[in-house]
């Protein structure tokens, strides 16, 4: 995260709007609440507007930073503020497990790039048991699916596979003009915690995300229809789930019984 005037231009490849109000910035920190000795990874650190106060707090911080003209000038504004270790690679290329064995459990924060999010969030739900918590800026309409409940036009895969894995806790908006260049929709601020246990019992998670992926590639039909071929109907009346249903509908524990079907 950055400020707009260090003579970076933001670039659209890499997805990057920079924050830079500092309210918004004090209001991320206390939510955060940084304590000193934690192992606090910041995704997407830009000019380091953010990275600062998190530095000033933690006194240790890994900042993961895919734009190379970025890293000089993260460094230079945190020079002398603790320890920071700076990662000049894509987030998904990092091995968030390795790195929690180095430096002890994760938390986890970012501003994630809009283009690139989902991938990111899914990469980061595969090292939840090395993670405290994740405090995440994405677009709006990503969190409202995070957190979509069944019944909801929201819910969809990510929120089956988020809820799986983690609390989903939306702690407030960000607007459009809190960041430079200014975007054309509205950021949350969300915390994930990732469960100790999982809420359901599922043998195989393969098979519950492959489960959960077929049901929501046909949205508009039935299970019998999106999950031909993968669970059929007479072993979903078995689960307990009418296979006149649609995706959208069901709970964690409905989609973990046909994930058994496998």
């Amino acid at each position: 995260m950055g400020d707009p005037g260090s003579g970076h231009r933001p670039r659209r490849r890499f997805g990057q709007n920079f924050l830079h109000d500092t309210a918004v910035l004090r209001r991320m920190v206390a939510s955060i609440r940084p304590k000193p000795g934690q192992a606090v990874v910041e995704i997407g650190p830009g000019k380091g507007a953010l990275t600062v106060p998190l530095l000033e707090a933690a006194g240790r911080l890994v900042a993961v930073e895919l734009d190379r003209d970025l890293v000089p000038l993260v460094k230079a504004r945190c020079a002398g503020t603790g320890d920071l270790e700076v990662i000049n690679t894509d987030a998904l290329t990092v091995d968030f497990h390795a790195l929690a064995a180095e430096r002890g459990p994760l938390r986890v924060v970012g501003n994630l790039p809009y283009n690139v999010s989902t991938p990111i969030l899914f990469h980061l739900l595969a090292a939840s048991p090395d993670i405290v918590d994740l405090h995440l800026l994405l677009q709006r309409e990503v969190v409202q699916r995070m957190a979509a409940p069944p019944g909801s036009k929201a819910r969809g895969r990510l929120s089956v596979m988020v809820q799986y894995r983690c609390t989903v806790e939306r702690l407030f908006d960000v607007p459009p003009g809190a960041f430079h260049p200014v975007p054309k929709v509205t950021s949350t601020f969300v915390r994930l915690t990732p469960h100790r246990e999982p809420p359901v019992a599922v043998a195989d998670e393969k098979a519950l995300a492959a489960v959960v992926t077929a049901a929501f590639g046909g949205r508009r039909k039935t299970l019998r229809n999106s999950l031909k071929g993968i669970v059929d109907a007479e072993a979903m009346a078995r689960a307990g789930v009418d296979p006149g249903r649609r995706a959208e509908e069901l709970t964690l524990d409905e989609f973990a019984r046909l994930a058994q079907c496998l």
